[in-house]
């Protein structure tokens, strides 16, 4: 008797579903800092923007999160308000380091966030620190020098220290905000839509405070193109974005979440270079390729395919092809 060789079976739609909601809300991350050099409006005015608009939208369907499921407790609205105040931190610092190193490099340059999580989780959770941490820690650090023009400050310009400053201190806050954001939802489910709802408000009053001490907020001279980049900026990089990557990681194992949101950096330089005509030097160059290779070292990609690639020999009745 002829026994017909054991096919593997095939992805669950669910998870490839997933993988595609992750994947949507990292352009949707992706195309933001264009967005915002698009509309040309200062840093504190951006912030501001993107956050109450997309606070209006967030809104009802917060609402609705709530009659279907239930409300916040108290603890977790305390949680999102406070990582609201480091997103504003983060929103306000990023956009104005977009305008001083550039749109692809400022968002890869943000993405520093993968190593003040793990550092904030050892000093106040003391949660172990993982060997590829301490592995991306250095190249992190040296991509980050090269982008800031280090090796040839003249050839970047006099502006890159600064907004290499900047979007490093963004990426600090783009980085608490994940912890407290995780820290809030660690001992409870509470949906995803009125958390970000709460943060995204915190943000936006946490931004208008900010703009008061460096030189306010300015709407009377935005135009109508402008406020159009900004309502786009508002629903893609803040509403359609995090509800995509809320949904899609919910159903995928963090390393996977974390691989799939590598295309954001990259996907930024590719974009920035063909919409808005920005080039690299060669030493920026370098450093977005390290940061980007520190970011997939510190989210343990390649750990993640060679478990995957295990498995796979481990498999009974699958042999050599």
């Amino acid at each position: 008797m002829t026994v017909a060789p054991r096919v593997a079976p095939a992805p669950e739609p669910p998870t490839a579903l997933a993988a595609s909601a992750v994947l949507a809300g990292a352009l949707c991350l992706s195309i933001s800092a264009i967005l915002v050099k698009l509309a040309g409006v200062d840093a504190a005015t951006t912030a501001v923007l993107r956050c109450a608009i997309a606070v209006i939208a967030l809104v009802p369907l917060a609402l609705f999160e709530r009659r279907r499921h239930s409300g916040l407790s108290r603890s977790g609205i305390l949680w999102a308000i406070a990582a609201g105040v480091a997103l504003g931190i983060d929103y306000i610092a990023w956009t104005a380091s977009i305008y001083l190193v550039g749109a692809g490099v400022a968002t890869v340059l943000v993405n520093v966030q993968v190593i003040v999580l793990p550092l904030l989780a050892l000093l106040i959770d003391r949660e172990r620190v993982s060997v590829r941490f301490l592995i991306s820690l250095p190249l992190m650090l040296i991509g980050v020098g090269l982008v800031g023009g280090i090796v040839s400050l003249a050839a970047v310009g006099e502006n890159a220290v600064l907004g290499t400053v900047l979007a490093l201190i963004a990426g600090i806050g783009y980085g608490v905000y994940m912890f407290l954001t995780r820290r809030g939802t660690r001992r409870k489910a509470e949906g995803a839509i009125q958390p970000l709802a709460w943060a995204t408000a915190s943000a936006a009053l946490t931004a208008a405070v900010i703009a008061q001490f460096t030189g306010g907020i300015h709407l009377a001279g935005i135009g109508p193109r402008s406020w159009m980049y900004l309502i786009a900026l508002a629903l893609l990089g803040q509403v359609v974005a995090w509800l995509f990557i809320n949904r899609g990681s919910a159903r995928l194992v963090p390393s996977m979440t974390a691989s799939l949101l590598l295309i954001q950096p990259v996907l930024a330089l590719v974009l920035a270079a063909l919409i808005l005509g920005e080039k690299l030097t060669l030493g920026q160059a370098l450093g977005a390729g390290l940061v980007v290779v520190a970011v997939a070292v510190a989210n343990g990609v390649w750990r993640m395919r060679s478990h995957r690639h295990r498995q796979v020999i481990r498999e009974p009745g699958s042999g050599p092809r």
